[in-house]
């Protein structure tokens, strides 16, 4: 059995990046979530994404991102919305061949991010 890490067995870092690029190319084109991203730089966003599944999936790229609650607190996510961009991934992931092992993987540890990722604004006024 191997010890390859899923971030290996995934192709590494260029390969992590095709799959956000597929993904995020789909969040976009979807209007019950694309709004999200109205002024962002989707460059710097699909990087960002690159690093933080290379890092989630074991590869030796540090995230040096925000605490994932902490950069979605403010935009009141709801779990219908969670589904759609998880469902964005795991077709992404689907375009890309991802042996169904690894791909359960990389959805079970985006999944365990919901919690911090949906909510409501800090405060209702």
């Amino acid at each position: 059995m191997s010890n390859e890490t899923l971030y290996e067995r995934l192709g590494g870092e260029p390969a992590i990046g095709a799959v956000v690029n597929e993904f995020y190319d789909r969040v976009l084109d979807d209007d019950r979530v694309n709004h999200y991203f109205d002024d962002v730089d989707m460059a710097d966003q699909r990087s960002h994404q690159t690093k933080f599944l290379s890092a989630v999936t074991g590869g030796p790229i540090q995230y040096e991102g925000e605490e994932m609650a902490t950069a979605h607190e403010e935009l009141a996510i709801t779990d219908a919305e969670f589904e759609v961009v998880a469902t964005h991934l795991d077709e992404a992931l689907r375009a890309f061949d991802v042996d169904d092992a690894d791909h359960e993987a990389v959805m079970e540890a985006v999944a365990g991010f919901e919690d911090d990722v949906v909510g409501s604004p800090g405060g209702d006024e």
